[in-house]
């Protein structure tokens, strides 16, 4: 199986306060690395969501030993409310979404990473239709320059844009190795501490599995099904994903759902667990518990 480090555990286990027993979800479950650390913890049962059938496997196989106190249901975690009704649970304690990529995605010869010649695929699920290499091959320029501009934020989208489809006019861009070799002769060098590719592949991820599309109806919807007490953690990994999560949860502590934020500011990983996992660095985390009925609680457990 693949080497799987979850991100920022410690931090997750404090918010989430599992010692305390419940039902918690674990809305992007991965390969069951948090999970598993809120059963050991104390966490009396789970629910675990993703919609890479591959990964849910392989998380059933490492909790084999918690039997029936955690479920798996394949599933997009956006549909978090009607997987809730139809079990018949209207309450949980806690809710986790961790929003990358994960350890398996990357090593699955999908074309999350430019770091090794793969297909330009880029499906966390890989029963949705449409690739990457769909993409970047049948889009118009105007629609990729916009694609790569707006969830990659980057600047050069136009120029990025133009030399994919005169690329592609010679041939189909089918590899990670081709399309990061024509981002790089598009964007200028400079001092830049990333690869020049990385924000163009970054969006076309985000285009092609729809990351963002719902996110703050997700927030929502785990918020009205929170206990009063229960709390829930975001992980993002990008500005963009962070941006709602921010933006929701400042919303509903105005809302009918009363929610009291924990983070005042994003938590970061330390750098111990960088130097571990690198992987971790862009992490951001974000935290908001429900207002008991009496809103009169003090709070708990903020940073």
């Amino acid at each position: 199986m693949p080497v799987h480090v979850p991100v920022m555990t410690a931090e997750v286990l404090t918010l989430l306060r599992p010692e305390r027993g419940g039902f918690f979800v674990d809305c992007t479950a991965g390969l069951g690395g948090h999970m598993r650390a809120l059963l050991q913890a104390g966490a009396d049962r789970q629910l675990g969501i993703d919609r890479d059938a591959e990964a849910l496997a392989m998380a059933r196989e490492r909790l084999a030993p918690w039997g029936d106190r955690v479920e798996f249901v394949h599933a997009d975690y956006r549909d978090i409310a009607g997987v809730l009704e139809a079990r018949g649970i209207r309450e949980i304690d806690g809710a986790l979404a961790d929003l990358g990529v994960s350890s398996l995605q990357l090593e699955s010869e999908r074309g999350f990473s430019f770091q090794r010649d793969e297909p330009l695929d880029m499906r966390m699920d890989r029963g949705a239709k449409l690739t990457a290499a769909e993409a970047v091959n049948t889009l118009s320029e105007r629609e990729l320059a916009d694609v790569i501009y707006r969830y990659g934020e980057e600047r050069h989208s136009r120029r990025v844009a133009r030399r994919i489809v005169e690329a592609r006019a010679r041939r189909p861009v089918r590899t990670t190795f081709e399309l990061a070799a024509i981002v790089r002769r598009a964007v200028p060098r400079g001092r830049q501490r990333i690869d020049p590719a990385t924000r163009t592949f970054q969006a076309l991820r985000i285009w092609v599995n729809r990351e963002l599309d719902h996110l703050d109806r997700f927030l929502r919807d785990v918020a009205e099904r929170l206990k009063a007490g229960g709390r829930m953690v975001v992980i993002s990994f990008h500005s963009l994903e962070d941006r709602v999560v921010k933006q929701t949860f400042r919303a509903l502590e105005r809302g009918p759902v009363a929610m009291r934020i924990l983070t005042k500011k994003p938590l970061r990983p330390q750098g111990a667990e960088v130097s571990a996992n690198p992987r971790a660095r862009s992490a951001r985390l974000r935290a908001a518990e429900r207002v008991p009925v009496s809103g009169m609680a003090a709070p708990s457990g903020s940073f």
